[in-house]
Parts: C-alpha cells; structure tokens; sequence
C-alpha cells in the first residue's frame, strides 16, 4: 500500500504552519503519532513550527543539506508533516516521495518567492505531490485572493517594493512580506 505527497501552500499569513499544527493534534487524539520536520534555514523560531496565532511546538527534525530523510525511523510514525517546505532541495523532496512507501507526507509552504519564481522544493513539489491544495488569504490592500508574497523595503518611512534582488532565501515576516493580489501587487512596484 502506497500514500500519498500531499503540497499545501498559500502565501503569508495565509495559516499553512496553523494548519500543519491542527493536523498533527488530530492525528495525536486518535492516539496516532507524527514526525514534525522544518528547514534549519527557518530561523524564526529556532526549533519550533509556530503560527501567528500563537500556537506552537518543536519540530522532531531540522533538515539541512547534509540530511538523509530515507533515514528516518518510521516505525509506528502515522503521518510526516513538512513546515516551510519551499525550503528543502529537490533531493529531500525525492526523498519525501520514497517516505510515502509507507507514510503519507504532508507539506507545507509558499509557492513563489518575492519575485513570483517558484521556489525549488516547490517546484518539485509541484512536479511529484499526488495532491496540490491551496491555502487561500486575501490581498492586504484589496481583499481579492493574494497570490504574491510582496517584500517591502522601508527608506524614509515609505515602503518601497522589491520585485527584483537575490534568489537567496530573505526569511522574515511582516515587517518584509505581506500578501497581495496580482493587481494591487503590479500598481505598487
């Protein structure tokens, strides 16, 4: 019996890592258990997989590139959930795919980056996931769908888009990112 690759994104504040929590308390009152992992380049909240909404808790595995998912111990383990999966490489999304021989995965990230280019974990999530769902939220300047996850920059008290600059990951919040949709995004940069 094979499970499924599942991709769950959404932009900012669109409560991905919210979701993945609910999930994980779920499976846990049905006595199952889970494997939480997130990127070590997720340094927001050290070790933890936290929402804005205040809710949070240790990841069981920080994956850097030198990490072999395919050993993991999944003995008795019920469900993966992935938080901030945009990060990973493409080797450790492979991976992810072979772990669903016996569990099924569940990923969590953003689809695109500042510059609305596919991030590579997302990408190959893209190409391998059985299931894609999106994590709706709304512009913060409209309320149409966001789709765009705008980085600001501040100079002189003004915020000031960036639409181009490093494909190198810029890990922040609110006070770098906010959600919007394609036209409000388009009009301010």
């Amino acid at each position: 019996m094979y499970f499924k690759l599942y991709f769950r994104y959404g932009t900012m504040n669109a409560s991905k890592s919210a979701n993945l929590l609910m999930i994980a308390h779920n499976y846990e009152t049905q006595g199952k258990k889970v494997l939480i992992l997130k990127p070590e380049i997720d340094t927001r909240s050290s070790n933890k997989v936290s929402s804005r909404v205040g809710i949070e808790r240790d990841a069981d595995l920080l994956i850097n590139k030198s990490t072999s998912l395919l050993d993991l111990n999944l003995h008795e383990i019920h469900c993966i959930l992935v938080d901030e999966s945009q990060f990973l490489s493409p080797k450790h999304i492979d991976e992810l795919r072979t772990l669903t021989k016996s569990t099924p995965v569940i990923c969590y990230g953003l689809k695109t980056d500042y510059r609305t280019k596919l991030f590579p974990g997302s990408q190959r999530l893209l190409e391998l996931a059985d299931s894609i769902e999106e994590i709706k939220t709304i512009c913060v300047v409209c309320n149409k769908k966001s789709i765009i996850n705008a980085k600001f920059q501040v100079q002189n008290d003004e915020k000031n888009i960036i639409i181009d600059g490093s494909e190198l990951p810029d890990i922040g919040a609110e006070e770098k990112y906010q959600s919007m949709c394609w036209w409000c995004w388009s009009i301010y940069s």
